[in-house]
């Protein structure tokens, strides 16, 4: 990437974000080369700029290449709002957290796992000026990619659409008119996810998209929860009103889970979120996207 002036037309630019892996055992570079997790590796760095940006417009991945020891990811960002709004997720430590946490859910890593990141624009090492987002946009801007994305994005991308997508609607049908949901199974939207217990990644996404919907979540939960019954919804709006919506969201759910334990499971929890027609968060939880 070479810098230049951009004069008119709509704001564009370009940054690439290296990831490395902070867990002994664990190479990011070596597993996106394996042809068997390839595929992984892109949805978790899909997510967390998705968690990061703020959906799923704004910006484009061009390329992940091999920055040994470190991979790269090349982004081209086509909309300043996303651009600023994924500066200060990546200041504030939330891509990290984000990559890790969905990098230990679909790969199956150690809890304790975690990145250190590196965020460049040209020559430009963004992590030394993050406190100044002004001058780390106009990097970003002055930046342009010099290349269009790689065949072997369109590729990913592809495959992505078509899990989110899921099977054709005609089978997907005929097999649940025909077959019962199995016991560790539940139905959404006419499609059967596998049950399981709620994590930390799920917590997050919860609090970060609620808003001011957790009381009614946590009503819809407290019918069959007997730790959120009577007063407790309103007692923890008191307690945490200073922290904010996500503190009450987020600490809702760790109630939740504290009481329920191995009970407290994602299909309850998906349930409660279809109650309260919140069904967006609930595709959001599950990694799919609603269809068109």
């Amino acid at each position: 990437m070479a810098d230049k002036t951009v004069d008119g037309g709509p704001w564009t630019g370009c940054a690439v974000m290296f990831l490395q892996s902070l867990c002994p055992g664990v190479n990011l570079l070596s597993l996106y080369k394996d042809q068997q997790r390839k595929f992984i590796v892109f949805k978790v760095i899909k997510l967390t700029l998705i968690d990061s940006a703020g959906g799923l417009g704004g910006y484009e991945i061009l390329k992940v290449h091999d920055a040994d020891p470190f991979l790269g990811v090349e982004v081209k960002f086509v909309d300043v709002a996303a651009c600023q709004q994924f500066l200060e997720s990546y200041s504030s430590g939330a891509v990290r957290q984000s990559f890790s946490q969905h990098a230990c859910r679909l790969l199956v890593l150690p809890q304790e796992f975690n990145v250190e990141t590196q965020l460049k624009a040209s020559t430009h090492i963004l992590d030394l000026c993050l406190d100044k987002l002004d001058l780390c946009l106009q990097h970003i801007h002055l930046s342009q990619p010099e290349r269009l994305r790689d065949e072997e994005i369109d590729h990913l991308e592809q495959q992505l659409q078509n899990q989110a997508l899921g099977p054709a609607p005609q089978s997907t049908t005929i097999t649940q008119e025909e077959s019962p949901v199995p016991s560790n199974c539940f139905k959404f939207q006419n499609r059967v996810f596998e049950d399981r217990m709620l994590t930390s990644t799920d917590v997050q996404s919860f609090s970060n998209g609620v808003g001011r919907q957790w009381k009614h979540v946590g009503r819809a939960l407290g019918k069959n929860c007997r730790a959120l019954k009577g007063p407790a919804i309103d007692n923890l709006a008191y307690e945490y009103e200073r922290e904010g919506l996500y503190e009450q969201a987020y600490q809702l759910l760790s109630r939740f889970i504290q009481a329920e334990g191995r009970a407290a499971k994602l299909s309850r929890l998906v349930k409660a979120l279809e109650d309260c027609k919140l069904t967006s968060l609930a595709e959001n939880i599950l990694d799919v996207q609603p269809r068109e």
